[in-house]
This record gives structure tokens, C-alpha cells and sequence, in this order.
């Protein structure tokens, strides 16, 4: 099969768990023998990924520390003048909402292909979280006008208590809605975040399957993680650093933990330099490192007994999480939802987000209790492999081919 992914956020120098996982189903696809084109907004790189075609982006505008690509119509003019005859791949599959994702949509539309979208992200909570207060309507506003430019259609959702408690989130859930109905059929990577959208109008096929992590760059024999007594609790934290991710309220925590603790950051966000001010002025035992290779974090995921996962009711899924269970690394969040995500028996949860909770949950954890979760998503680790989840969307693929 010819297969044409379309991504607002792939291509240098966007990083994240949405391109980890689109990297794992590009690598794991060209194994299986077919060709895989990666359409992407990002910077021109030396060392150019094969098979990435960078669409028009704009050089001085970002959104959050990434690149956004012009306007559908060019993105679609540009694809076309490489790929005059695009109908000679089989099938678009579609990773996001904004400018490219569009483009990939009318393109799929044009030639008659069939469409898979993949729906990774909370939007609704992008905008509560990250939009300061008394804008957070007005950006949403702005956002599904010009959602609906390209895509009209899309459905009005009144306000509720559950996951629609503000205008600006109610509209954020009328634009997701409406990417899906979009395509022929729809994944996401849990079933939690399936049923949210069911609940707001998406009436096409979804299918669950879970975020691949890359076999290449989990090659080594990862060990049973031993925390000795005396030691300090090793914990690692390799996400962004950002709002939606809540690092400041995990640093909070932290500073009444009533235990020797050494917390490693990897990774890069628009929260980076106050969290750096915040471990400074009270004197934290954190170390920053900024953005590394995947490859390079796996590696050091080896040598901690604990990986940090603070989001809450924001994360799908989240690589964290299953890139500690490729390592076979024990991890820690507050979110109940991740509960779907990693097996039992591998993971802490505290009792809620609050700074307070998190770090009372962090203060019972014991070496053998580290050890016995080690174990646990050793045992289990294949199962985040990419070669799994991408032999069940290959078949979705034929299916909807044939």
C-alpha cells in the first residue's frame, strides 16, 4: 500500500507524543513493505527524514512553541505540484485538526480515497488551560470559524457538567466532532476518550488502538528496577514541560516530600524557565536537560525507578506511559483515566491532582514495591510495541481498501 499521513505536528522541530507515535506507525508500516508519506508543517533539517515532505509553513508564527502551516489551499497546491497524480496512494490517514489535517482531508475527498483520522488530543482542555481567562471563548470562537472555512458542518454542543462546563470548551468539542465525522473511520488511543467523543456526536466507526513506541530504539535488555534502601528515589520526568502537563503543582508537591528524592527533566515547554526558577528559589533536587533523543531518554529511563506522569484529564493516552512500560519502568500519575493505559500492578495513582495528594502518594512508596511494578511492565512491555497496534491498523486499512 502507498499511504499518505497528513500531521500538524511531525515534522523538526516538533516533539511530543503525538510525532513519537506517528514515527513508530511510519517505521513500523515501511517494515511491513509499504510506502508511507509524511506531510508535515516544520524547518528544512540536514538530516531530512525520508519520505517527510515539509508543506508551507510560516517562519515567525507559532502556537504554543509550534510550527503551523499556512492556509489548506496552498498546502493542497504545493502536495499537488509534487504528487500530480496523488490518487496513486490508497488510502490518507489524517493525525490532527488544523491546516495540514484539513488539506489531507479535501485531498482524500478529491481522488476518492478513503480517510482515517486518528484522534489524539483534548482540545477542549488545550484551550482551557493554555488561553488566559476571558479569552479562552473568544480564541474558540476564532479557532471553529475557521475550522469551519474549510469544513462546514460543524455541530453546536450545549454546555454540560461533565466534560463541556464553559462556552469555549463546548465549541472546542463541536470542532473535534466535527474532523471525525470527516473520515470513513475513526481511531483513538483509549477507550475512555472514544466514549467522550460519542457522547458529544461523532457517529462514524471508532476503533481503539493504543500509541505505538518505536521497537528500534527499545532494543536494549532493560533490567528489573532496584531501589536500594538508603538510596534516593530516582524519578524522571521526559514530557514537556508545559501548563496542560503540570509540572509546577508535581514541584509543589515536592517541596514537603519527606524523603531523599533526585528528579530528572527531559524535555522542553513553554513552562520550562519557571519551573527552573521555581527549583531554585527553593532549592529542589532538579535537574533540567532539555530536549534529547528519544533514544538518549530510553537510556536513561534504565538508571530511575519511577516515571512522572502529573497531567490530569488532559492526556489520551500518553507515550510516558508506555515508554516506561517498553523500559519497564514503574510510573506515577494522578489521573484515573491512565488506568486503562498501563497494566496492573505497574503503577502508583494518588488519591487526586492536588500537590498534597501527589506527594503523600509518593511518600508510601517502598523498594519493594518498586521492584514488584518493574516486573510487572517488563512482563508486559511487548504489548506497547509498535508491530502490534500497526498490524490491526494495517488490516483496518485493507478493509477499507477492498
Amino acid at each position: 500500500m502507498k499511504i499518505a499521513i497528513f500531521s500538524d505536528l511531525y515534522a523538526f522541530p516538533a516533539t511530543g507524543g503525538v510525532p513519537s507515535s506517528i514515527r513508530a506507525q511510519k517505521n513500523a508500516l515501511e517494515k511491513m513493505g509499504h510506502e508511507v508519506v509524511v506531510f508535515s508543517p516544520g524547518i528544512k533539517a540536514k538530516n531530512q527524514e525520508k519520505n517527510v515532505i515539509i508543506i508551507p509553513t510560516h517562519k515567525f508564527i507559532k502556537i504554543n512553541q509550534i510550527n503551523l502551516a499556512k492556509r489548506p489551499g496552498k498546502i493542497e497546491k504545493y502536495i499537488l505540484k509534487k504528487y500530480s497524480q496523488f490518487y496513486d496512494f490508497n488510502l490518507v490517514h489524517v493525525h490532527y485538526e488544523a491546516s495540514c489535517s484539513i488539506a489531507g482531508v479535501h485531498l482524500a475527498r478529491r481522488f476518492g480515497l478513503p480517510l482515517v483520522q486518528t484522534m489524539h488530543g483534548r482540545e477542549d482542555q488545550a484551550i482551557a488551560i493554555n488561553v488566559l481567562f476571558g479569552l479562552k471563548k473568544i480564541v474558540a470562537s476564532i479557532l471553529v470559524f475557521l475550522h469551519s472555512r474549510y469544513m462546514p458542518g460543524i455541530i453546536k454542543i450545549k454546555k454540560d457538567d461533565v466534560d463541556a462546563p464553559t462556552d469555549a470548551r463546548a465549541k472546542m468539542w463541536g470542532l473535534m466532532v466535527n474532523q471525525a465525522e470527516q473520515a470513513d473511520l475513526v481511531l483513538t488511543p483509549s477507550k475512555h476518550f472514544a466514549k467522550k467523543l460519542q457522547r458529544y456526536g461523532v457517529t462514524k466507526k471508532i476503533v481503539k488502538i493504543s500509541n505505538g513506541v518505536n521497537e528500534e530504539i527499545v532494543q536494549n535488555d532493560f533490567e528489573v528496577r532496584i531501589w536500594k534502601e538508603g538510596e534516593p528515589l530516582h524519578m524522571i520526568w521526559n514530557s514537556r514541560v508545559s501548563r496542560e502537563k503540570r509540572m509546577l503543582p508535581f514541584l509543589e508537591g515536592l517541596r514537603s516530600l519527606k524523603r531523599d528524592y533526585v528528579l530528572d527533566v527531559y524535555g522542553d515547554g513553554n513552562e520550562l524557565k519557571k519551573a527552573q526558577k521555581f527549583v531554585k528559589k527553593n532549592n529542589l533536587n532538579v535537574h533540567f536537560y532539555g530536549y534529547r533523543s528519544r533514544s538518549e531518554i530510553l537510556t536513561q529511563m534504565q538508571k530511575a525507578h519511577l516515571a512522572i506522569m502529573a497531567s490530569y484529564d488532559f492526556d489520551t493516552q500518553g507515550m510516558t506511559l508506555l515508554e516506561a512500560q517498553a523500559t519497564g519502568l514503574p510510573v506515577f500519575f494522578c489521573d484515573p483515566a491512565m488506568q486503562e493505559v498501563v497494566p496492573n500492578g505497574s503503577y502508583i495513582m494518588s488519591a487526586g491532582p492536588s500537590p498534597e495528594k501527589m506527594v503523600r502518594a509518593l511518600e508510601h512508596i517502598s523498594p519493594a514495591q518498586i521492584k514488584i511494578m518493574s516486573k510487572t511492565m517488563l512482563r508486559c512491555r511487548k504489548d506497547v510495541l509498535a508491530p502490534g497496534p500497526i498490524k490491526k491498523m494495517e488490516q483496518l486499512y485493507r478493509q477499507l481498501i477492498t
